[in-house]
């Protein structure tokens, strides 16, 4: 592996500097080093930077600077391209990124050497339907996110899983995960944790306005169809908690499981349970737990 893609969370404490460093030390070795070229004017180094679509169809493996956000954002812009990622931890720990910046050099001598392995995870398709046609499609590796706006009234959805009929929710929204996303907004709403290398799609109701709607565990080519019935107020669908699209009633929003996986080169193969557990401690910490 000689070709590296970066991306680079510019807001990160450090980071700049933190790249140079990669940089120099991967060139030193006869890699190529490719940045996104808006990114690579700003840190001062153009000289490497190329079109993001140039980026991801070239690197052999992409290196993200930055936390999970990060790295779900990565993740659904390599999707087709199927390149590995791996992500440099620069702020608290993350349930995606493998390596701590103290252990950067080291980590990455491991990888030059072969000594990793690639983790696959399930990712997520959405379509929106308007009167029959296809008005939006994204693809997600956390989940899709179907919520009210800023008015504080509920929404009425339908949902079905292979046009079995599921529930008629009255409720702020509904969340349809995958494995990666049930530690994310799912886990909020009262969703089940799974271990990511399980297939499988959670459906999990936001603050639902009855005792019987709870978390539903759907098999992984199970398709999901949610009806939008609300007729006032802004509804959105949100991908990962960072592209919206704004929906209308008698919109249909299909999930699926997307035809292409998520790929992570692993070097410590760390354990879920244990960042699991660090992670809860960590939030438990922060907010004076």
């Amino acid at each position: 592996m000689k070709k590296f893609g970066l991306v680079v969370n510019l807001n990160k404490k450090g980071v700049q500097r933190f790249v140079e460093q990669i940089t120099r030390w991967l060139e030193e070795r006869d890699c190529d080093v490719l940045i996104k070229d808006d990114t690579a004017r700003l840190i001062g180094l153009s000289r490497l930077g190329v079109p993001q679509e140039q980026l991801f169809a070239q690197a052999q493996c992409v290196i993200v600077f930055g936390g999970d956000g990060t790295m779900l954002w990565t993740a659904r812009k390599v999707a087709n391209a199927g390149t590995p990622l791996i992500g440099i931890n620069m702020g608290h720990l993350g349930f995606l990124t493998e390596i701590d910046v103290p252990e950067a050099l080291d980590d990455l001598g491991k990888i030059l050497a072969g000594q990793y392995f690639v983790e696959e995870r399930m990712m997520l398709e959405a379509a929106v339907y308007r009167d029959g046609a296809v008005v939006e499609h994204a693809v997600g590796l956390n989940d899709v996110v179907i919520s009210k706006g800023a008015i504080a009234r509920l929404i009425r959805l339908e949902a079905y899983v292979n046009d079995n009929f599921v529930n008629k929710y009255h409720a702020d929204g509904l969340i349809i995960a995958s494995p990666t996303g049930s530690t994310a907004y799912s886990l909020s709403a009262g969703g089940p944790l799974v271990s990511p290398e399980h297939d499988l799609i959670l459906l999990t109701p936001i603050c639902p306005h009855s005792l019987w709607a709870r978390p539903v565990v759907t098999a992984p080519d199970s398709v999901i169809k949610v009806a939008l019935l609300s007729d006032g107020g802004a509804v959105t669908l949100t991908i990962d908690g960072q592209y919206v699209f704004s929906l209308r009633q008698y919109d249909e929003i299909v999930v699926r499981r997307a035809s292409r996986k998520a790929k992570f080169l692993r070097i410590t193969g760390r354990n879920f349970f244990e960042i699991l557990r660090k992670k809860l401690k960590e939030e438990g910490e922060r907010n004076g737990v």
